[in-house]
């Protein structure tokens, strides 16, 4: 099945670089990709020192050394010849638009960003990217053993937005032979002590209300015997809470969805979406958007 048949790939010039493009070639297959293009955005194309002591028969200036870069590191880990490949590096006071208006103009179905956690960078554009691109985004993490996913986490509201999420999930999940694990939070409402019932009361009630929910929801799904995990929320960060909850059950891939409703806000991601993009730099996330919601901020970016 093919779920992405055009994707970019965010390349930065160090390690991560090599990390991305090897972990990049396990999921062409099963992504369905077609055509990869490989962009790298600076402020200035002028090479760093440390580059230039590394590869010296790199001669060409700018753009042309760092294509020449790019072409040679995807020679040296067998990138498929199946897949076309295309390699742009642009100039850009402002990268993260640059970068967003390739994604436009290539018309990419998933954008493939890398997530550091030793290696130097403060992860603002591969964040920016998240909570922008018009089209899904994929954050694979640095010390993230390479390989496909066999536990994917979807954090579940029941909303209607929410069913497209889920249904993503569960397409992936079938491809991969993979489990799925949904999971809720749920909250006591702090007017619980008007109703004579003590905080664990309620809280129960919540989690019963919350599980009835989830039954009408994965009803319409195709594994309604799914069960879900329902943790309660008391204030803590949800970001951390997914995560820590992520660890205890051994996931290794987290799937969410953009919330836009609307097509000037669809650009953006639900709080719950970012609190872990901000949490997480160790699990692979899939930020699952449709194409086209973001159109009326791009047409607009275009202009600027």
């Amino acid at each position: 099945m093919k779920f992405f048949s055009k994707v970019m790939v965010g390349m930065d010039l160090t390690e991560m670089d090599d990390i991305l493009i090897k972990k990049t070639i396990v999921f062409l297959e099963f992504l369905g990709v077609e055509k990869c293009y490989f962009l790298h955005v600076s402020k200035n194309l002028a090479l760093p020192e440390d580059i230039i002591q590394k590869y010296p028969n790199l001669v060409a200036s700018g753009d042309e050394t760092i294509e020449a870069m790019i072409q040679q590191k995807l020679k040296e880990y067998h990138f498929p010849k199946s897949v076309e490949t295309e390699i742009i590096a642009e100039e850009g006071d402002h990268p993260l638009d640059t970068f967003l208006r390739w994604a436009k103009i290539k018309d990419v179905d998933l954008v493939i960003m890398g997530r550091k956690e030793t290696l130097k960078g403060s992860g603002a554009l591969a964040n920016g990217v998240a909570k922008k691109a018009p089209c899904s985004v994929m954050l694979l993490q640095e010390k993230r053993s390479e390989g496909l996913p066999k536990k994917i986490m979807i954090p579940t509201d029941f909303s209607q937005h929410n069913h497209m999420i889920y249904s993503f999930g569960e397409r992936i999940a079938d491809e991969l032979n993979a489990e799925l694990f949904p999971v809720h939070f749920y909250e006591v409402p702090h007017g619980y002590s008007k109703t004579g019932k003590s905080f664990e009361e309620f809280s129960e009630i919540m989690k019963e209300h919350a599980k009835n929910d989830f039954k009408k929801f994965v009803a319409k799904h195709n594994h309604p015997d799914l069960s879900c995990d329902f943790i309660l929320n008391d204030g803590d960060n949800i970001g951390e809470l997914l995560l820590k909850e992520a660890h205890k059950l051994d996931i290794d891939m987290f799937i969410m969805g953009s919330r836009g409703r609307t097509k000037s806000a669809a650009m953006l991601l639900g709080s719950t979406a970012e609190k872990l993009i901000a949490a997480n730099n160790v699990l692979p996330m899939l930020i699952f958007k449709q194409k086209g919601e973001n159109m009326g901020f791009f047409e607009a970016l275009f202009k600027l």
